[in-house]
């Protein structure tokens, strides 16, 4: 994999509170943004691919083994669920 080098403004305070949370991990402030940036794209793209899922399932449609009433009266017997 070819890394590509990138440019990014944040606040000074959150650069220096990053370079030191990076130095306790022992890893570079670089190698800490990409993999946090690698693991939001991860994220995303499972939450698109159950997406898209879902919404295939949803196009088919479910067979709920169900008969239509004939009436009002008969969608809501009680005495059917006694």
């Amino acid at each position: 994999m070819e890394a590509t080098n990138i440019t990014i403004k944040i606040d000074s305070d959150l650069a220096h509170e990053a370079r030191v949370l990076a130095a306790r991990k022992g890893t570079s402030l670089s190698r800490l943004v990409a993999e946090q940036l690698g693991q939001l794209v991860l994220e995303e793209q499972r939450y698109a691919a159950a997406r898209q899922s879902a919404l295939s399932r949803l196009s088919e449609g479910f067979e709920l083994d169900w008969d239509k009433p004939e009436s009002r009266d008969e969608l809501h017997a009680r005495e059917d669920l006694r």
